[in-house]
C-alpha cells in the first residue's frame, strides 16, 4: 500500500508540474509583453513581500504532519481529531494576522521600492494577489496537512491540475480581451481560491473528522520545534528578491524572476519524485523498520540523484539559450546574463542535493535537533546578499545563496546518515561526486558541440532532447557501474507495483 500511495503521489505530482511550467511560462510572458518589465518585476516583488506571512507559520505544517504518523498508522481518529483541530485554530489566527499584514503593506510597500506607478495602482494589486493566499490559511491548510500525513499527496495535485488548467485558460482569455493586469490577476486568485475549497469538502466528505468532538484544550507539543527550519526555507526562497527590490531596481527583479521561472520549473519536477514519500518514511520509522528504511532510502537516494543529474546538467546549458529566446522581443531590460544562470542553478543544484536528507530528517520530527544549522543559513544568505547586491546585483545575491547552501546541505547529509540511518556518510558524498562529473562533463559536450542562437523554440527544442540523451545516458552507464543490483531492484519494485495497479484496474 505504501509503495502503492508513493507511486500515485509522484505520478500526479510530475503531471501536476508540468501544468505549472506551462502557467509560469505563459502568464510572466504576457505580463512583460503587454505590461512591461516593470509590471513583471513588481507581481514578482510583492509575491516575494506576501510570502513573507509564512513566517507566522512558525514551521507548524511539518512538525503537525510528523506527529500524525503515529496515529494516522494506528487509526487513532480521535488524535487525529484533536490534532486537527489545534492546528485549524492556529491557522485561523494567521489568517487574522494576514489582514492586518496586509494593510500595513498596502501604505508600506509603496515608499519601499522604486516604482513610477501610484500608490493605488501598488496597492490594489497587493489585495488582488493576497486573496489565494489568505484562503489558503483560513480555509485549507489543515486539510492540506493531513492528507500529506495520510500519503494522499496526489489528492492535493489532482485539484491544482484543475485550477492551474482554469488558470491558463483564464490568462489567455484576458490578455486577448487587452484588461489591466489587476483583472487579470483578480481573476486567477479567485481561481486558486477552489483549492482550499475542494481540498476541505474532500477531507469531510470522506473521512469522520467531527471537529465537535476534538479536546478544545489540546496543544500540539514541541510545536515552535520546526521555526528555525521554516525561517531559513522562507528566506532561501524570498530573500533574493527582497534584497533587489530594497537595493535595485524591479526590472532586475523582473530579469531574477524569468531565470527563476526556469529554475523552478526543474525545482517543482525534482520535488515531485519526493512528494509523499515523507509520510512513507515517517510510517517506517514509527513502526521502526530500520532496515527497510535503510534499503527504501538508498534507492530512493540513487533514483533521485539520477534525476537531478540528468534535470541540472540540462539546465545549466539550456538556461541561457532559453531566455534569449523567452525576451527575444522584451527590451526594456537586459535579460542576457550568463554568469548569473549558471550561479542560479548551482545555488538550486545544492538545495536539490539536500532535500532527500531534509524529508528523513522532517520525517523523524528532528527539528530541534537541526536549528541551529537553520539560523546560520539565514544569516549568512542576509548578510553576504546585503553585502555583495551593490557592488554585483543578481550574482551578488546569488553567491549569498550559495555559500549559505553549501553550509546547510553539508549539515543535512551529515545528520541524516549519522544520526538517523546510522550509516558511513561517504555512500552519499561519492553519489553527489558523481552529480557534479557528469554535470561538468555535460557541459563540456555541449559547449563544443552546439552554438546556440536566439533562433526558435523548435530549434532549443531539438538541441535540449539531443542534450537530454547525452545526459541520461551518461548519468545511466555511470550508475549501472556502480549500483547494478540497486537498479534492477528498484526496477522489480516499479513492475510489481504496476502489476498490481493493472489487476486491480
Amino acid at each position: 500500500m505504501r509503495s502503492k500511495k508513493a507511486f500515485l503521489n509522484v505520478l500526479t505530482n510530475l503531471i501536476l508540474q508540468v501544468f505549472i511550467f506551462v502557467y509560469g511560462f505563459v502568464l510572466p510572458k504576457i505580463i512583460m509583453s503587454k505590461y512591461g518589465s516593470n509590471v513583471n518585476g513588481l507581481i514578482s516583488s510583492v509575491t516575494q513581500f506576501l510570502a513573507y506571512i509564512s513566517l507566522l507559520e512558525s514551521g507548524v505544517g511539518p512538525v503537525v504532519k510528523s506527529i500524525l504518523y503515529d496515529p494516522i498508522s494506528k487509526k487513532d481518529n480521535k488524535k487525529i481529531i484533536d490534532i486537527l483541530y489545534a492546528t485549524e485554530k492556529f491557522f485561523r489566527t494567521i489568517a487574522g494576522i494576514f489582514i492586518i499584514y496586509i494593510i500595513v503593506l498596502t501604505f508600506a510597500y509603496p515608499n519601499i521600492i522604486k516604482t513610477s506607478k501610484s500608490t493605488l495602482y501598488v496597492s490594489s494589486l497587493i489585495i488582488i494577489i493576497s486573496i489565494s493566499i489568505f484562503s489558503e490559511y483560513f480555509f485549507g491548510m489543515i486539510y492540506t496537512i493531513f492528507l500529506q500525513a495520510n500519503q494522499e499527496t496526489y489528492v492535493i495535485s489532482i485539484i491544482q491540475i484543475g485550477t492551474y488548467i482554469l488558470a491558463i485558460i483564464a490568462a489567455i482569455i484576458m490578455a486577448k480581451l487587452n484588461v489591466s493586469v489587476h483583472i487579470l490577476k483578480l481573476s486567477i486568485s479567485l481561481i486558486f481560491v477552489l483549492r482550499p475549497i475542494a481540498q476541505s469538502l474532500y477531507v469531510k466528505r470522506r473521512f469522520n473528522l467531527d471537529f465537535k468532538k476534538a479536546d478544545k484544550n489540546y496543544v500540539i507539543k514541541n510545536k515552535w520545534d520546526g521555526l528555525a527550519q521554516h525561517i531559513a526555507y522562507v528566506v532561501h526562497t524570498n530573500t533574493d528578491i527582497t534584497v533587489l527590490s530594497i537595493f535595485s531596481t524591479l526590472s532586475e527583479v523582473s530579469v531574477y524572476s524569468v531565470y527563476m521561472l526556469i529554475v523552478k520549473g526543474i525545482k517543482a519536477l525534482i520535488t515531485a519524485f519526493s512528494s509523499g514519500l515523507d509520510a512513507s518514511f515517517g510510517d517506517m520509522i514509527s513502526k521502526k523498520e530500520t532496515e527497510n528504511l535503510r534499503n527504501k532510502f538508498e534507492l530512493y537516494e540513487i533514483i533521485y540523484f539520477m534525476i537531478c543529474t540528468v534535470l541540472f546538467a540540462c539546465s545549466i546549458v539550456l538556461i541561457l539559450p532559453f531566455v534569449k529566446i523567452y525576451t527575444s522581443n522584451i527590451n526594456d531590460a537586459n535579460y542576457i546574463r550568463p554568469l548569473f544562470g549558471i550561479l542560479l542553478v548551482i545555488s538550486e543544484c545544492l538545495w536539490a542535493i539536500r532535500l532527500p536528507y531534509l524529508t528523513l530528517v522532517y520525517a523523524a520530527g528532528h527539528f530541534k535537533e537541526t536549528r541551529n544549522g537553520a539560523w546560520i543559513e539565514c544569516l549568512t544568505n542576509i548578510i553576504i546578499s546585503v553585502i555583495l547586491v551593490r557592488r554585483y546585483g543578481i550574482v551578488g545575491v546569488a553567491i549569498g545563496t550559495i555559500v549559505a547552501m553549501v553550509i546547510r546541505t553539508s549539515e543535512f547529509i551529515y545528520y541524516a546518515n549519522k544520526r538517523i540511518l546510522k550509516v558511513n556518510v561517504i555512500k552519499s558524498l561519492r553519489k553527489i561526486l558523481e552529480l557534479a562529473v557528469i554535470i561538468f562533463l555535460t557541459a563540456i559536450f555541449a559547449n563544443k558541440i552546439f552554438i546556440f542562437q536566439n533562433t526558435s523554440y523548435v530549434y532549443w527544442f531539438v538541441n535540449a532532447i539531443i542534450v537530454f540523451i547525452f545526459t541520461s545516458l551518461l548519468t545511466f552507464i555511470i550508475n549501472m557501474i556502480f549500483y547494478r543490483n540497486k537498479l534492477i531492484e528498484v526496477l522489480k519494485i516499479s513492475k510489481s507495483i504496476l502489476k498490481r495497479k493493472s489487476i486491480n484496474s
